[in-house]
């Protein structure tokens, strides 16, 4: 693979900054209006990815400009320190030699990190609507195919409808307020997705980091201790979202799935956001998921919103 050393003819490239975030929010919004039907993306989230510590701006991403309009942006980042490397790549529709020149320019980066960790090749992904603004057909060219895909499910909420379930007998549940808690909840997390496809191992103070962990109200994170058994299972949501509230993550260990530890607390975060007045909640969910947690999410009443598909491709990086 060669990268140009120049953008298409009308077309000004560099590195983003903080400071541009509030212009790509914009843009983002504008392309999740062109495949979802409304503006998704909120400005705190889009911060956390920039100041990710993990991202190095000046290498790691870019902004597309044409006469001074913003027309896309892309981010590299590496949770695996291995082969595995992740990309964002957002470009408006009317602009295939922009979004060309960008998947260039990222695809060559996730070469250089892989490299960088001694793999000798680099398995990058993308995660893309399944009626995205990229041309799928352009992608497909550049030996990119999609490997898994993962439902946006919705379910619309009411006070007094959605009340706070009683637990079931041996069951507790506590937020995570304190940092012991915080912690228990990470490594609850790591082992209940231990086998899902695409986890990457984290270390506690990665996590806080990729939770962006300035903005998280531990409140809206829940442990579900069972007798006899201890901390069984976790629940991590959050409020920040205006269209809807968002469960991050559901996890229950192995041993202690087909409890109804899962539906328990579901339906609790469905009771506690009823109660603060929100009328929808939402999560993302792996279609293939091992687990059964798409059935799981559609016997709650929760449907399907918007479809995401994770897109691969594998280069060499001469590595031995």
């Amino acid at each position: 693979m060669t990268t140009p050393t120049t953008p298409p003819p009308g077309l000004t490239v560099r590195p983003a900054t903080l400071d541009d975030a509030g212009e790509v929010c914009a843009l983002l919004n504008e392309i999740d209006l062109l495949e979802i039907g409304r503006a998704d993306t909120e400005l705190a989230e889009l911060q956390g990815y920039l100041k990710h510590p993990e991202v190095d701006l000046e290498r790691d991403s870019w902004l597309l400009s044409d006469a001074g309009r913003l027309i896309g942006y892309g981010l590299v980042w590496d949770e695996s320190g291995g082969e595995r490397i992740d990309i964002d790549h957002y470009t408006l529709p009317d602009q295939p030699q922009a979004a060309q020149h960008l998947l260039d320019l990222m695809e060559a980066r996730a070469v250089e990190r892989a490299a960088a960790n001694g793999a000798a090749r680099a398995v990058t992904h993308l995660q893309l609507n399944i009626a995205p603004t990229l041309d799928l057909g352009a992608l497909r060219g550049r030996g990119w195919s999609p490997v898994r895909r993962y439902n946006v499910m919705v379910r619309h909420l009411s006070d007094p409808a959605d009340l706070l379930p009683s637990s079931p007998p041996g069951v507790t549940l506590r937020p995570c307020l304190a940092e012991p808690d915080r912690r228990r909840a990470h490594a609850l997390l790591q082992e209940s997705f231990a086998d899902h496809f695409d986890f990457q191992p984290r270390t506690y103070e990665q996590w806080l980091d990729d939770i962006d962990v300035e903005r998280a109200d531990w409140s809206l994170t829940w442990i579900a201790h069972v007798d006899g058994l201890g901390d069984a299972a976790v629940l991590r949501s959050h409020n920040d979202r205006a269209s809807m509230a968002w469960i991050g993550h559901l996890g229950v260990l192995r041993q202690a799935r087909g409890q109804g530890l899962g539906s328990h607390l579901l339906r609790h975060a469905f009771g506690h956001y009823a109660a603060l007045g929100r009328d929808r909640i939402g999560l993302g969910v792996d279609t293939d998921n091992s687990s059964g947690a798409l059935a799981l999410y559609e016997r709650h009443g929760m449907t399907l919103d918007y479809a995401v598909d994770t897109w691969e491709v594998i280069r060499p990086t001469c590595r031995p």
